[in-house]
């Protein structure tokens, strides 16, 4: 069984029921979720060896947001504990024509005042096969750039495979920011997530001719990105989603990817979204599964894809999906017929 190590914030989410605003809410939902966290309950519920580490306070928050992992199977044993503060997030989930909005609570959390000298990395990387981290952790700070570093180089020295979700944001850090702490990580990286604006965002390099907001994907732009950014940063392989938004609750969703030769695009799914936090997320579990398990490039791109279609029907941030599900979708059921 292969071990994947991820690294990154856990979080308090905060969200009011159904589609209330905020402004309108008595009452919210408490649950954790984050880039990382969220990756290594996908593998955890394919039956792959996967541990998450961190740092979260010793209190009783702090130890819920381990349990939230534990009951999936997740190893929670290297997670640092101390600090005072979880960080939070408060989630408005968007409808029809409104937007969803993210507000973050998160500084001074754990996780972003941690040091260097809390993660012995030559331990935790002890068995490991693959390390995956996403462009969130290091946008907490330049002491998380210098851990990610740091770990990019213990993993590297141990010839474990790196991947990295770009995921900007531009609330944690600037685009200069990112730039700068990307182009530094991106050297150990062997696998490279992405999608239709992390790579502008953080590299300056963008698909032509494609509208994201209007629905209209021009494939061979996504082929300049993914080849502009293997032949730059020297990556094995460039993953990335592509998101036709119509509105809050109806997207297309497909993704390519590419291994140095060969552009994989995947069928495209017309999703009916039920809480898409944590959809590109469960797309890097999906493809990190699969790559693990030996699957082709066409088929590791067709797992992805349908693990996060499946995701964004299910609420909260981890993806509750087992391998057989994922496959029946990607072999071309999608037809949601009740299983009797």
């Amino acid at each position: 069984m292969a071990r994947i190590v991820t690294f990154g914030e856990l979080m308090l989410r905060l969200q009011p029921f159904n589609y209330e605003r905020f402004v309108q809410a008595s009452n919210v939902e408490f649950t954790f979720g984050g880039g990382e966290a969220n990756v290594s309950v996908s593998l955890a519920n394919y039956g792959m060896d996967a541990a998450f580490v961190t740092k979260l306070p010793a209190h009783a928050i702090g130890q819920a947001a381990v349990n939230s992992l534990r009951r999936y199977g997740v190893d929670t044993s290297l997670i640092v504990r101390g600090g005072e503060r979880v960080g939070i997030y408060y989630n408005e989930k968007g409808a029809s024509q409104r937007g969803s909005v993210c507000i973050y609570d998160r500084a001074y959390s754990a996780i972003q005042l941690a040091k260097p000298e809390d993660f012995d990395w030559d331990k935790i990387f002890e068995g490991a096969d693959w390390f995956h981290f996403t462009g969130i952790t290091p946008a907490l700070g330049p002491n998380v750039v210098e851990i990610c570093k740091q770990a990019c180089q213990a993993a590297k020295a141990k010839g474990i495979k790196i991947s990295c979700d770009l995921n900007y944001r531009g609330k944690l850090w600037t685009r200069a920011q990112a730039n700068e702490a990307m182009t530094e990580l991106a050297k150990y990286i062997d696998v490279c997530i992405s999608n239709e604006e992390d790579a502008k965002d953080v590299f300056g390099i963008e698909a032509e001719a494609t509208d994201i907001y209007g629905g209209t994907i021009n494939h061979e732009g996504y082929k300049s990105v993914a080849k502009q950014l293997a032949d730059k940063f020297g990556f094995e392989k460039v993953a990335i989603t592509l998101r036709e938004s119509h509105s809050a609750f109806d997207n297309g969703w497909s993704a390519m990817l590419y291994d140095g030769e060969n552009y994989c695009f995947s069928k495209k799914y017309n999703l009916h979204i039920i809480d898409r936090v944590g959809g590109g997320d469960s797309f890097g579990g999906g493809l990190i599964y699969a790559l693990l398990s030996g699957k082709d490039t066409q088929a590791a791109v067709e797992f992805a894809v349908a693990a996060s279609a499946l995701k964004h029907s299910i609420g909260g941030d981890y993806n509750m999906v087992t391998v057989p599900e994922v496959e029946k979708l990607a072999g071309g059921d999608g037809s949601g017929r009740i299983q009797r």
